[in-house]
């Protein structure tokens, strides 16, 4: 329980609080989370403002089918950080004024750890049978789920036919495509010092069979495979495979330079299929797709969306429950792709009618088929912080493989106390 009580107070130390007390997401919970479990009423449904919009019409026809159990939206800030500070200063104080929250897929740890989560056991149970595997991962935490998934989300590989006319079948034929690419850059991805340089540290690392941290919870940075696919990341970066401006690229940066036409492919999420198809961008029509690459064939993207959590100390688990499965049905989850927000429902994705409307939706289904999430780590933004420092110290100042990997560990070991 010491090391556990460390975890969590470097959890809030990122956000200037301190902790009251703790949880392992064993029998405390089980037990506490299934009060009020059957109780029904009024909810509060709190989401980052960046995405309600998609939520708005799905609140509005439960609201038309409850009038005894309206669910109000608390929207939050637009910033990450910001929408985890509001939930962690309620939670923590015991609050009951939000009963379901949208979390970031690398929060449920944090927040299960933390003793914040209903589990989804006994009353609350629900079914995830027919949800992409991978999502409901994301949603587990010591063997137990703690929240169900909304959306998800999953990168992809583009590529501007014009230029580059093949779908690469692993990493290595990816690198020969490139050396035929002349007079501009070949491949464009988010190596900037912050959460998308873990993104891709980590499926790197997993494309050639390796991890940051393995089911268990040890740290495997160093192991054979990781530090393989960290290397490929690196000699791609040195070798101009990727683009040296690249180091300073976040999605944005990627959006803008491959539907300028600056790059020969670039990986990025869904989102940007939108935009390369725009009237005004340099590749429209000449946009594909694909799962993106590994060591040996389809590699390994990491796992991105929101799940549904509900507040331990809601006082209408019942309703609550029933709200976040309402969002997961056929209906709302084929609204979720038709505005380009990744169901976690999978027959969605093979609806003639979707793929012909969104033509990567094949492409992405193999992919998040093939993703991972990030690891499920209470002290998570300090292992980011150090999968950050030690991947850029090897992309730009060269520091080799076997350095970079051990400061890497011994920094998330640090952390996890």
């Amino acid at each position: 329980m010491a090391n556990q009580y460390k975890k969590m107070l470097a959890i809030l130390a990122a956000s200037g609080m301190a902790l009251a007390a703790c949880s392992d997401g064993g029998s405390d919970d089980s037990a506490k989370g299934q009060e009020g479990a059957d109780a029904r009423g009024p909810i509060t449904f709190a989401m980052g403002k960046n995405d309600t919009d998609k939520l708005r019409p799905i609140i509005d026809a439960w609201n038309k089918e409850h009038p005894d159990e309206q669910v109000k939206l608390q929207e939050l800030a637009g910033e990450a950080d910001a929408q985890r500070d509001t939930l962690v200063q309620s939670l923590q104080a015991g609050q009951d004024d939000i009963d379901v929250m949208a979390l970031d897929v690398v929060w449920t740890a944090q927040f299960a750890a933390n003793g914040w989560l209903a589990p989804l056991e006994g009353d609350l149970e629900v079914d995830t049978s027919k949800l992409l595997k991978p999502t409901v991962e994301s949603a587990t935490y010591n063997d137990k789920l703690y929240a169900l998934p909304q959306n998800t989300n999953a990168q992809l590989l583009y590529r501007n036919t014009d230029i580059v006319k093949d779908v690469p079948e692993n990493w290595d034929a990816l690198v020969e495509q490139c050396k035929e690419v002349k007079d501009q850059d070949c491949l464009t991805a988010t190596l900037k010092q912050y959460e998308g340089l873990t993104v891709m540290t980590d499926s790197f690392m997993r494309g050639w069979g390796g991890a940051i941290m393995d089911e268990d919870g040890n740290v495997t940075v160093t192991d054979e495979k990781s530090q393989e696919g960290l290397q490929a990341l690196v000699d791609a970066y040195q070798d101009k495979t990727i683009s040296s401006g690249s180091t300073g690229a976040t999605e944005e940066e990627v959006n803008l330079a491959f539907t300028q036409g600056q790059t020969a492919m670039a990986i990025n999420w869904p989102y940007m299929y939108t935009n390369a198809e725009e009237e005004g961008s340099a590749v429209k029509g000449k946009t594909e797709v694909s799962p993106l690459v590994g060591k040996d064939g389809v590699g390994v993207s990491t796992l991105g969306g929101y799940n549904n959590g509900i507040n331990i100390n809601s006082k209408h688990k019942a309703t609550a429950k029933e709200f976040i499965e309402f969002i997961i049905n056929e209906e709302n989850q084929r609204s979720f792709a038709k505005a380009s927000f990744p169901p976690v429902l999978a027959s969605i994705y093979d609806e003639e009618d979707i793929q012909e409307e969104f033509p990567y939706m094949e492409a992405l289904k193999v992919s998040l088929e093939n993703a991972k999430p990030r690891p499920a780590s209470p002290t998570y933004d300090a292992l980011s912080k150090a999968v950050q420092d030690n991947s850029y110290a090897a992309l730009t100042q060269k520091r080799e493989i076997d350095k970079a990997t051990e400061d890497m560990k011994k920094a998330i070991e640090s952390a996890q106390g």
